[in-house]
């Protein structure tokens, strides 16, 4: 099978980034992560990306006089690149339709909520933890979803979910939820990479289901 060429935007300290990285060392991932972008210079990102000798960018969006000239700009990287599937690990930028249409069923984005809730506009990072255990809900978790023109709105991949403890703050929240994170995203890029999803409507059908040849079968994956 041709490896398929992953794109990846960041924006903070790339752990999700190193998920995909280790999951192409052992050859759980048929691909090739061929470029890494950021909107963040001091990005830790990057050096992980550098460490690998992965082609590593910074563009900045105030060198640019439009929203779309700096997105412009990221797409043309990644065409050069090849690139067939882009993949926001930590990217803290909402993607314009312009970017949109440009990859269309080929963005997934990770989210550390159980997608419809603690998601849009304003939540990520510490927030979306914050407003968690402010609520009292007894689960919460991750989500991959594939990009649409809203956000956090687009089709659902796969979702894992983790208990809320009574002692949880949103460190601690976060670090157990950034575990599930690191185990669907490869598996997410896993099952595209191997032309498993398909798209009906909203939902995300998964060729095959789950389980073998690496893959964890659980009753919290694909909710």
């Amino acid at each position: 099978m041709q490896k398929v060429k992953v794109g990846v935007l960041v924006s903070g300290t790339g752990t999700n980034l190193q998920a995909l990285i280790d999951g192409v060392k052992r050859g759980f991932l048929p691909c090739e992560i061929s470029v890494v972008i950021s909107n963040k210079k001091e990005a830790f990102a990057l050096k992980r990306a550098e460490k690998e000798g992965i082609p590593g960018y910074f563009i900045d969006e105030k060198d640019f006089r439009e929203k779309t000239d700096y997105e412009k700009k990221i797409v043309e990287i990644l065409k050069e690149y090849r690139v067939k599937l882009v993949v926001l690990a930590g990217y803290l930028k909402v993607l314009s339709p312009y970017f949109v249409r440009e990859f269309h069923n080929k963005i997934i984005n990770v989210h550390p909520s159980l997608i419809p809730s603690f998601c849009g506009k304003g939540f990520y990072g510490r927030r979306v933890h914050e407003e968690v255990i402010k609520y009292g809900v007894k689960v919460t978790g991750a989500t991959v979803h594939f990009v649409d023109e809203g956000t956090d709105t687009g089709p659902i991949i796969l979702q894992k979910a983790v208990p809320v403890l009574d002692e949880d703050t949103p460190e601690s929240l976060a670090e157990r939820v950034k575990k599930v994170e690191h185990e669907i995203l490869p598996l997410a890029v896993k099952l595209f990479a191997e032309k498993r999803l398909v798209i009906e409507n909203r939902r995300v059908k998964i060729m095959g289901g789950l389980g073998g040849d690496g893959e964890k079968e659980s009753n919290n994956i694909g909710i």
